[in-house]
């Protein structure tokens, strides 16, 4: 008689992917779900080639003379102002919440998916279980994301989880928050008890912003300026990270020159980019920085500031900065 309970205990589920059984445990137990539907999510995600063929050759992989022209078109331009105009009192508020230009904002949404245009086709499941389980380089990052994905609750999604769809890296909504950013920095702008991604322009424009605030903006502060270098001047070597690591003076005495003026004894950082007619350097501040936490590369940050400020320029006439 024993043998008849012993057979109905059956063996454990035999996983789909690598490493799927041992999430599929943590998830169910940090959430109480149920390890049998969680399995049934990850069975039903596919390894897409196509995914991991895509993160191989990144636009950041772009020098800044190529990539620079993806984003500053005069159509990403216009469509940004007439996108600023459009929202324009919902931005405001919101910018003055959390101490972050509505430009900026606007440009985020801009350079990730021109304005809500292109959020993505990628079954986020499909490109989190991809890179989660078969891209080693980049595995515990994207296996963090999966995880986030799966123990999110309802009211953070725009769905069920099989039916979301966003980036090859699985990136969801306007502003192509990962699973971990929607958790952590998402808000319920409109109060109707969602934090919706997609459909509320509240909701997008507040975890744009309550990101950078969370990140270290600094209201009114600076965010990048050319540097001119002089004969003693040698290029910098590609730091950890963009972080300000000493004051302008100190480059100044390197041999990089502010072409504008400046407090000397502000924190800034030096950037090199190869620009159309060669090197260019720049100075970057704390909310270059900020930006980059949004997406590492600088080019990226560099992309937001210029748009941002076409965008401005287009809507109120240039800023002072």
């Amino acid at each position: 008689m024993l043998a008849f309970p012993l057979l109905f205990a059956s063996a454990a589920h035999a996983q789909t992917h690598p490493g799927q059984e041992q999430l599929v445990r943590e998830v169910a137990k940090d959430t109480g779900k149920s390890k049998a539907s969680l399995n049934a999510l990850l069975d039903g995600a596919k390894k897409q080639q196509a995914i991991l063929d895509a993160i191989s050759r990144p636009a950041e992989g772009k020098p800044w003379r190529d990539y620079r022209p993806i984003f500053l078109t005069e159509q990403r331009i216009e469509a940004g102002a007439d996108f600023y105009r459009e929202h324009r009192k919902l931005l405001d508020g919101i910018g003055r919440k959390y101490g972050v230009p509505p430009e900026y904002i606007v440009a985020i949404v801009g350079v990730e998916t021109f304005y809500g245009r292109n959020t993505g086709k990628w079954k986020v499941i499909d490109a989190l279980t991809t890179l989660a389980f078969y891209y080693p380089k980049r595995a515990p990052f994207f296996r963090e994301q999966l995880k986030a994905l799966l123990e999110l609750p309802q009211n953070h999604l725009g769905g069920p989880i099989d039916t979301l769809t966003g980036s090859y890296a699985g990136a969801q909504g306007w502003g192509q928050f990962m699973p971990s950013s929607i958790r952590d920095w998402g808000v319920d702008y409109d109060g109707d008890g969602r934090i919706d991604m997609k459909g509320s322009m509240g909701d997008i424009f507040a975890s744009v912003a309550n990101y950078f605030k969370d990140h270290g903006w600094e209201t009114g502060g600076p965010i990048a300026m050319r540097a001119q270098p002089d004969r003693r001047a040698v290029a910098p070597a590609v730091p950890k990270d963009w972080r300000p690591v000493k004051p302008i003076e100190a480059f100044v005495a390197d041999g990089f020159a502010p072409l504008k003026h400046v407090n000397p004894g502000r924190d800034a950082q030096l950037v090199r980019l190869d620009g159309p007619n060669g090197d260019e350097y720049w100075f970057t501040f704390q909310n270059f920085y900020v930006i980059t936490t949004y997406n590492r590369s600088p080019m990226y940050a560099m992309a937001v500031d210029q748009l941002a400020q076409e965008i401005r320029a287009r809507v109120n006439g240039p800023a002072s900065r």
